[in-house]
């Protein structure tokens, strides 16, 4: 893929399981925040992440890749929108999300630092059987952390692209990243963490905390 991203827009609390391990409800619409194309690296390059943050955590996802300008979409034709499919790990500064929940400001900055947005090679949609019955793992030095499958998905991926283009026109080469099963758990320096969704890829990064 040789397109250019002009925004990654991302699904919080999209697994009923990882909505309850983040003591909030399942949500009734899709909760929608942005990582800048800046956040993005991609198998091999390094997460940097500053002590100073505090906890930062891992979030394996599926991510979605447009195809073609998307706008007011009706949910029968929304998968025909997405041309390619990747894996996303959503790097979040919790401590620093937690925070700013806590108090009602917005938390943009706990998810969209430099580096907080490894993605695998984008592989062509009709490569992938069935993007509704995808498995998702996540392995911290070799150990499963995370283990999910985009059948437990509260919106779909057909929905999704539906809702945001209702609001917010997708462009070519724009990037959803889908959502994160339960199981997030912190990254300390020198860690490697490597994101799966088999039939898809992987990306693989070693964490540095300074």
């Amino acid at each position: 893929m040789a397109v250019s991203v002009t925004k990654i827009i991302c699904i919080g609390q999209n697994y009923p399981a990882h909505a309850r391990e983040m003591n909030s409800p399942a949500p009734v619409r899709p909760i929608i925040f942005l990582k800048p194309p800046s956040a993005l690296i991609g198998d091999g390059d390094v997460i940097e992440a500053r002590l100073e943050l505090g906890r930062v955590d891992h979030e394996v996802e599926l991510a979605l890749i447009i195809g073609k300008r998307a706008k007011r979409v009706p949910v029968e034709n929304a998968v025909d929108h997405i041309s390619h499919l990747a894996v996303f790990n959503d790097v979040t500064a919790r401590d620093m999300q937690s925070a700013a929940r806590t108090s009602g400001q917005p938390w943009s900055l706990s998810k969209g630092m430099d580096t907080f947005a490894p993605m695998s090679t984008p592989v062509p949609t009709e490569l992938v059987a069935d993007i509704h019955r995808l498995d998702l793992e996540l392995r911290v030095n070799g150990e499963v952390r995370q283990k999910g499958s985009t059948a437990d998905m509260i919106f779909p991926p057909e929905r999704l692209i539906a809702y945001i283009s209702k609001y917010i026109t997708l462009e070519e080469g724009d990037i959803i990243a889908t959502g994160t099963p339960e199981g997030v758990g912190p990254l300390n320096d020198g860690d490697l963490v490597e994101a799966i969704v088999p039939g898809v890829g992987s990306v693989s990064n070693r964490v540095r905390r300074t």
